[in-house]
């Protein structure tokens, strides 16, 4: 059993002290250890150039147009049986550098397109790695100096979603400049670290420890609220239903067929696949005729874009 914890902040500061001390709770309970840090790494932001989603859907196996080391952050990744990230907030939400790896991952390292390609290679494609389709841990730390936090649960939930990694802890600590002097967060992490690795041993039975938020199936607390009565989305799994109080408590309820269009299940992903095909294939059709033809090379006359000068 292999746990990798990754750290997004400064060296030796606190997201790197978060990151050892969960270690040191996973290797206690028996799991081989590693540990990197997200900036010493060149990691190119993803252009959608859509080039890993073509080598999917033609067969070709997965494949990233970038030269960069994201691919040898990946095999680290799927080497480990659980992740634990340690990122420092940034504006209410993850860093930058925490985005850039959830671009790089989706669509390329997404479930479904994983299985598709897994299909096409049994009629003479290139097949994936087959680790891409194994089921892995993951848990989420936090680091913020106040108490502005409100998005970053969710953006850990939207890269664990992508492959369908099980979220085993999602937590925030807000107001912790020098969080390493502190005993109690500190003591948190050690915990966290010993739940991965517990759950690792034993994925099929692994359960969610963490905050359990809003949203029934997937703990979120962030939605995305109509202007029709109590109607909401939960802006993480996408399922839609309805905001109530009951018992001066928040509540997201919503309808059992609404767990099948889940962002995070299966089923949800085989949906959105369709619905992107479906839609592709629709504007590849317009982008033939003369009018979209034409309109483009409209704008390319109009203006060009500004450089730095050298």
């Amino acid at each position: 059993m292999k746990i990798l914890a990754i750290s997004g902040g400064t060296k030796n500061g606190g997201n790197d002290a978060m990151c050892k001390e969960a270690l040191k709770g996973a290797k206690e309970q028996g799991a081989e250890i590693e540990f990197i840090r997200l900036l010493d790494l060149n990691i190119k932001p993803c252009t959608g150039c859509t080039a890993c989603v073509q080598a999917i859907q033609s067969g070709r196996g997965n494949m990233c147009v970038l030269k960069d080391d994201f691919d040898w952050l990946l095999d680290r990744i799927f080497d480990a049986d659980g992740i634990i990230y340690s990122i420092p907030i940034f504006e209410k939400g993850a860093t930058g550098s925490f985005r850039t790896i959830m671009d790089r991952f989706g669509p390329r390292m997404d479930r479904g397109h994983q299985i598709l390609a897994t299909e096409l290679a049994k009629k003479g494609g290139k097949p994936v790695d087959p680790r891409f389709l194994q089921d892995k841990v993951v848990s989420f730390m936090a680091v913020g100096g106040s108490e502005w936090c409100t998005s970053v649960q969710c953006d850990f939930g939207i890269h664990a979603l992508t492959p369908m990694w099980k979220i085993i802890n999602n937590e925030v600590f807000s107001w912790s400049l020098g969080i390493a002097a502190d005993d109690e967060k500190i003591a948190r992490a050690h915990e966290i670290g010993a739940n991965i690795a517990k759950a690792a041993a034993n994925i099929e039975n692994a359960e969610y420890k963490g905050d359990k938020g809003v949203c029934p199936h997937c703990h979120c607390r962030n939605f995305y609220i109509t202007s029709e009565n109590t109607k909401a989305i939960c802006c993480l799994c996408g399922i839609e239903g309805n905001i109530v109080i009951v018992d001066n408590q928040v509540r997201f309820e919503f309808p059992e067929e609404q767990l099948a269009h889940a962002h995070d299940t299966m089923e949800g992903k085989f949906i959105h696949a369709n619905d992107i095909k479906v839609n592709t294939a629709r504007a590849l059709e317009k982008m033939k005729t003369d009018a979209f033809k034409k309109r483009l090379e409209e704008y390319k006359a109009f203006i060009t874009s500004s450089l730095p000068e050298k």
